[in-house]
């Protein structure tokens, strides 16, 4: 008898790349920065449910439609997420997978993000643009394990693959790239520093 593997869960982890990679961090740094000082719509809304962080979730999240640095993102991304569109054999004739919300993350010491998902949308992701020494990964949760039951638990050895949770490593510089179907976390950041990232939504349109 042999062992198969069914139903995979794929993660898609890459540097952004192209030319000019540095001077574009250097501007969606400054941009998210500036736009924390200005949006204070968004303060307020990060205040009810971000404590202690700042998001543009509520208040800015498509900013690949008005900022022409978010738009360049927008133009790197959508190279890594057909690739990774390949690699699911998705079947995407007649239709095309469009990002339709982005938006900032920046969050000081102490500031965590719950457990979640994207609903309604095809593939989501964050892309790194400060990640001090310590700040926490992104964590990702086995969608089965509600149907777990009886199963005794992993080892503690157990390969990335087996677990039930994995925590991922983040880098600023570099993406990642998920089903949006796909819990995930990010742990309270122990480091003074803030960890600043850009999230994002693409649905199959």
């Amino acid at each position: 008898m042999g062992v198969s593997a069914l139903f995979p869960t794929l993660l898609y982890e890459a540097p952004l790349g192209g030319r000019g990679a540095r001077d574009l961090d250097r501007r969606l740094l400054d941009e998210a920065y500036q736009l924390r000082e200005d949006d204070a719509a968004g303060r307020r809304w990060s205040t009810r449910n971000y404590h202690g962080g700042y998001t543009s979730y509520g208040s800015a999240s498509r900013l690949q439609r008005i900022s022409p640095s978010f738009a360049a993102l927008e133009r790197r991304l959508d190279r890594h997420v057909r690739a990774f569109a390949a690699r699911l054999e998705w079947d995407l004739t007649g239709r095309t997978l469009a990002m339709t919300d982005c938006w900032v993350n920046i969050m000081p010491r102490g500031v965590a993000h719950g457990s979640h998902l994207h609903p309604l949308a095809s593939v989501s992701g964050t892309y790194y643009l400060r990640t001090p020494r310590g700040a926490p990964g992104i964590k990702f949760e086995d969608p089965r394990l509600d149907r777990f039951m009886g199963a005794p638990p992993r080892r503690a050895d157990a390969s990335p693959a087996q677990r039930p949770w994995v925590t991922r490593p983040v880098n600023a510089g570099r993406l990642v790239l998920f089903e949006s179907w796909l819990r995930h976390e990010i742990a309270a950041n122990p480091v003074a520093a803030e960890r600043v990232s850009v999230s994002f939504n693409y649905h199959w349109c």
